[in-house]
């Protein structure tokens, strides 16, 4: 109902802009402003858009922002992408985005945030933009309080903050040097394993042959010319073939998650430890794409985790990370408003 009416207006709008001037719009009159919040990574851009009511009017989803993966214009063009389909949803056209919030990963060091900055802004112009890591967002979604997210996708990390409001990370930092436990850490560790299988026996192993057709490759020689031409697009498209293999009972597979578990469990432990807040209680979330998609991988974290902090409070999220960015778009846009007047 409420995208129907967004659409109504938009069509009201344009026509009344039509008879009054040849379509140009009567901006002090006919302004319908429309808030965007984007949560980007090395695989995908998601985006919501909200009303002036505060409600969801449109979404979107586009390729990789991340722009230490896929390039700066690459990663801007992700986020423009996502934003026209969901602008298209609700009706809005561009001009009407009061304010946008970008958490893409990648965008940790000053100079990648003011560089994604200041293109989106050009994008966007006329819109408050503000750019932050995708790591902040789940943790804006949370009531004020001691709390820690662990982000499980195709890079991992950990955000947390104490009693004081001070936020810390663990993780995170690339593939490279961090995403410990993240589906591209399964993915690198499958197929070693697999082609290491392969060279001893000769023979590829159940797992292997699964990589194989997912990759849609031949044999190993294959599989590591295309991860010398393009690492981000091989690895990360591993983990599904071995979260169905470990729920179909293959031991090598459950191996494989069940250390991706340890390893994004110790990530949590680090972390309420640098805040203070080992042995105390504290609301404790998941979010990523790694999540719902093994019965086994699901539950072996979950009692990774209990182990290791028996006193945190496993919650869900309020709402999604688009839609937390989306609000602190509408928040950015009300402040504005407020230092205006």
């Amino acid at each position: 109902m409420r995208q129907e009416t967004i659409r109504a207006w938009s069509l009201f709008r344009n026509a009344a802009g039509w008879y009054f001037g040849g379509g140009a719009r009567l901006a002090y009159s006919l302004v319908m402003r429309v808030f965007l919040g984007m949560d980007g990574g090395g695989t995908k851009t998601e985006c919501v858009l909200l009303a002036e009511d505060g409600h969801t009017a449109g979404t979107g989803r586009a390729g990789a922002s991340n722009p230490t993966r896929v390039g700066f214009e690459n990663a801007a063009k992700a986020v423009e992408d996502a934003a026209a389909v969901a602008l298209r949803e609700a009706g809005a056209e561009r001009s009407d985005v009061a304010a946008l919030c970008a958490g893409l990963a990648g965008t940790g060091r000053p100079e990648n945030r003011e560089h994604m900055q200041a293109l989106l802004s050009a994008a966007f112009p006329g819109a408050l933009v503000q750019v932050m890591t995708d790591l902040e967002l789940p943790l804006s979604a949370l009531p004020e309080g001691p709390a820690i997210v662990l982000v499980a996708g195709t890079g991992s990390a950990a955000i947390g903050r104490d009693a004081n409001g001070n936020v810390l990370r663990a993780g995170g930092l690339g593939r490279d040097v961090s995403d410990e436990g993240s589906a591209y850490d399964v993915g690198v560790a499958a197929i070693q394993g697999a082609v290491r299988e392969q060279s001893r026996g000769g023979v590829d192993s159940p797992l292997g042959r699964q990589i194989l057709r997912q990759l849609g490759c031949h044999n190993w020689e294959e599989v590591l010319e295309r991860i010398a031409a393009d690492r981000d697009a091989v690895y990360p498209r591993v983990f599904p073939v071995v979260a169905v293999a470990a729920d179909a009972g293959d031991p090598s597979a459950r191996k494989l998650l069940d250390a991706a578990a340890e390893k994004l469990t110790e990530l949590v432990r680090r972390l309420a430890v640098q805040l203070g807040l080992a042995g105390l209680p504290f609301d404790l979330a998941k979010t990523g794409g790694m999540l719902g998609r093994s019965s086994c991988f699901d539950e072996a974290l979950a009692k990774s985790l209990g182990d290791a902090a028996p006193q945190a409070r496993i919650v869900p999220l309020p709402f999604s990370p688009p839609e937390a960015a989306a609000r602190i778009a509408f928040r950015l846009s009300q402040s504005s408003q407020r230092s205006g007047s």
